[in-house]
């Protein structure tokens, strides 16, 4: 079996008590432990994740235990970079064994052509037409915020922040952030209004695939494309507990932990 989740946000300082949320992912792993071949982490597993030149991320041993008890039984883990974890440098895949990916990717898995990714920063390209200015302001700002995490100078001077500096800096953005959306969350938009959907849409008129699998968005998505593609949106595993699995025939299905 392979498996597919999400935007679990482990350590954020807006959802209670990180260690029990930690032991409940770390559950649902050791429970894909029992069958599967692969697992894809599809970003934003932690709310804020950044290896300091001084310091490594403190207080995850949990899962981090788990991860590497998954490599060395022989189970490929594939760790997809989101919008909060950006700043692993190698101590992630050296501590744990996952393979990291920076950037979206087109695998085949169980004989199905896939394209994986994370999924911030994955729009239409006539995304901007369809909007009014005030929405287009606030879709400028996230597309800057992004390209200055990406920034590899801006990354190295976060690397060389005392880690309190940068924690404070990353955990309250990262909290504020949660914070909003658990106060204003943002449902299914519909086929024509989703980013995510729409880029797919635009995929396919490039190279078809059979699946879309995205993280990002917080919803559980399954939507099948007039191509026969499907768009799959993973949710989370902080208020839905959404993941997917595939059989070895290539079907997915989405699954609910709780």
């Amino acid at each position: 079996m392979v498996y597919f989740l999400s935007d679990s946000h482990i350590g954020s300082r807006a959802m209670g008590d990180s260690v029990q949320h930690q032991e409940k992912v770390a559950g649902l792993f050791r429970l894909m432990q029992k069958d599967a071949t692969e697992i894809y982490l599809l970003g934003d597993i932690f709310d804020f994740w950044c290896e300091y030149v001084w310091e490594k991320p403190q207080g995850y041993d949990i899962i981090l235990d788990t991860l590497l008890d998954l490599t060395r039984s022989g189970i490929q883990v594939h760790y997809f970079i989101g919008n909060h974890d950006i700043w692993t440098f190698g101590w992630l895949e050296k501590r744990t064994g996952v393979k990291v990916y920076r950037d979206k990717q087109e695998m085949t898995i169980n004989g199905k052509t896939c394209l994986l990714a994370h999924g911030d920063g994955l729009v239409p390209s006539d995304m901007m037409q369809r909007y009014p200015e005030h929405i287009r302001r606030k879709i400028r700002r996230f597309q800057f915020l992004r390209r200055c995490f990406h920034n590899p100078f801006l990354q190295t001077i976060l690397r060389l922040m005392p880690p309190a500096w940068g924690n404070h800096l990353g955990y309250e953005w990262a909290r504020k952030s949660r914070l909003k959306e658990l106060a204003h969350p943002c449902p299914y938009k519909g086929e024509q209004n989703e980013e995510l959907v729409g880029y797919a849409k635009e995929q396919e008129t490039i190279q078809h695939h059979d699946y879309y699998i995205f993280g990002h968005r917080h919803i559980e998505l399954d939507l099948q494309l007039s191509t026969g593609s499907r768009v799959i949106i993973l949710g989370d595993m902080f208020k839905q507990w959404t993941y997917a699995q595939m059989d070895e025939k290539g079907i997915i299905t989405l699954m609910n932990y709780e």
